[in-house]
């Protein structure tokens, strides 16, 4: 059965990006390492996309691997905010177009500022979503800056 291609496998076909892509049985219970471990990813090289919100309003996207949270003070430091929450779950689609899950940093509705974690350094090539749950593609990292403008930092701890 042929699964038809996401929104963002058409952006990198339409880029001429090579990938592979990945599906894993959606549960609501899977943890990101367990998705890492059912298609057979070292899950430092999965990563989740994470969306924000600033105190100013200014919202930022950040790529960290699936087994590691987010620092919040240092995305503050970053983005050289005084403070960053996760925006709620419910706001998520209307902001970015994808569900939870689901979210990728590649064809939100609008560019916001991304950054990945420095770890993503360590890998030719990294997963994430492809935009729909279920759904995993593997870009290498000079790729994915071909397709949206990413910075890299210290993410976690």
């Amino acid at each position: 059965m042929k699964l038809e291609k996401t929104k963002v496998e058409r952006i990198l076909d339409q880029k001429k990006i090579v990938y592979d892509s990945y599906t894993y049985q959606q549960d609501p219970k899977l943890t990101g390492e367990m998705i890492a471990q059912q298609v057979g990813i070292d899950p430092n090289r999965m990563f989740k996309t994470l969306v924000t919100v600033s105190n100013k309003n200014t919202y930022y996207v950040f790529v960290v691997p699936v087994n590691k949270e987010l620092n919040l003070k240092k995305a503050a430091k970053i983005t050289a905010t005084k403070s960053i929450e996760m925006i709620k779950m419910k706001d998520l689609l209307a902001l970015t177009g994808y569900v939870h899950g689901g979210c990728s940093p590649i064809g939100m509705k609008k560019y916001f500022t991304t950054y990945i974690d420095e770890s993503a350094k360590a890998f030719e090539k990294i997963v994430f979503s492809a935009g729909k749950v279920g759904r995993q593609v593997d870009v290498s990292l000079v790729d994915l800056q071909k397709v949206i403008k990413v910075e890299f930092g210290q993410l976690t701890d």
